[in-house]
């Protein structure tokens, strides 16, 4: 799991300082047509935005997760479920270095996006990971309950 937490957030990192270093805020590279572009903003918010003026709460919740996530990872047994979390806290790490160490100070730093597909959010390699964390999380579980469940005795023709 602690592989998979430093590499999402070393690579979230790594992606961020080369956007920042090679565009400016607002700056719109075509990579797929209209579908795909890199735009560079600065997120004070969580996802769409929302919660600008909560930024100290978003850095306290991504700080204690990722601090249960360490304590408790030598007790999770299942592989997916281990790689969801993982994941999880590998984006919430990698978000959580940007509100920690940028503008405009620390604890309240601005989260670096630059993803934007469509009409939807812009959002960075962070987020990505998490999302997908969640879903394998979410199959993980499903499917470890359902490992667990004893099979129905079949019926018996009289």
């Amino acid at each position: 799991m602690a592989a998979i937490i430093v590499t999402v957030a070393a690579l979230d990192q790594v992606i961020k300082i080369l956007v920042v270093h090679f565009m400016e805020p607002g700056d719109i590279i075509p990579v797929i047509g209209d579908w795909l572009r890199l735009y560079l903003l600065f997120n004070p918010g969580a996802a769409f935005s929302m919660g600008a003026n909560s930024t100290w709460l978003f850095t306290t919740i991504q700080l204690t997760f990722v601090v249960v996530i360490a304590v408790i990872s030598p007790r999770i047994r299942e592989r997916w479920q281990a790689v969801g979390l993982a994941m999880i806290a590998g984006g919430a790490l990698g978000n959580l270095i940007d509100r920690l160490f940028r503008e405009p100070g620390f604890w309240f730093g601005h989260v670096v996006d630059y993803i934007s597909v469509g009409r939807f959010a812009i959002f960075n390699l962070a987020d990505a990971s998490i999302t997908v964390g969640v879903v394998v999380f979410v199959i993980a579980m499903f499917v470890d309950e359902r490992r667990a469940k004893p099979a129905a005795p079949e019926e018996v023709d009289a």
